[in-house]
């Protein structure tokens, strides 16, 4: 079975008051990674991810899930 990353960055990152490049400063990234991120266009490393999770104070589980596919 073929599972999809989801992700609830955008409303985590929105929650907190910042913008794409406020967040992506804080974990050293451009703007455009967290754009990317959000859109599911890029899946990020596990070191982004930890990042990511440090800076909106939430545990990575919060922010990232497996969405099953159809198939199997």
């Amino acid at each position: 079975m073929t599972s999809k990353l989801a992700n609830k960055l955008k409303a985590l990152r929105a929650r907190e008051g910042l913008t794409q490049a406020e967040l992506a400063a804080r974990v050293g990234v451009t703007r455009k990674t967290i754009n990317t991120v959000e859109n599911r266009v890029f899946v990020p490393s596990t070191i982004l991810a930890l990042k990511l999770a440090a800076a909106l104070s939430v545990p990575v589980e919060d922010i990232f899930s497996l969405e099953p596919s159809g198939e199997g």
